[in-house]
C-alpha cells in the first residue's frame, strides 16, 4: 500500500468531512470504512495540491470544447 501524505495545519479534517459528506451523498458509511476513506481523501488531497500547485504560464489557455 503507498504511504498516506502526512496531516498538516492546512490540511482539512478528512475524518469529519468524510463523517458529513456521506449522508449528503445518500451514502451509508460503516464505521469500520471511516479510516479507509479518510486515507483515501488524504491522497487525493495531496494530489490535487500538486495539480494546484503547478505553474502556468500567462500565455496558457484552456483547452476548446467540442459539442457533437
Amino acid at each position: 500500500m503507498a504511504p498516506v501524505p502526512p496531516d498538516t495545519p492546512e490540511t482539512p479534517d478528512l475524518t469529519a468531512y468524510a463523517t458529513a459528506a456521506a449522508p449528503l451523498l445518500g451514502l451509508a458509511l460503516d464505521p469500520a470504512w471511516i479510516e479507509p476513506v479518510r486515507r483515501n481523501l488524504a491522497v487525493l488531497f495531496a494530489a490535487a495540491d500538486l495539480v494546484a500547485g503547478f505553474p502556468l504560464p500567462d500565455e496558457a489557455e484552456a483547452a476548446p470544447v467540442f459539442e457533437a
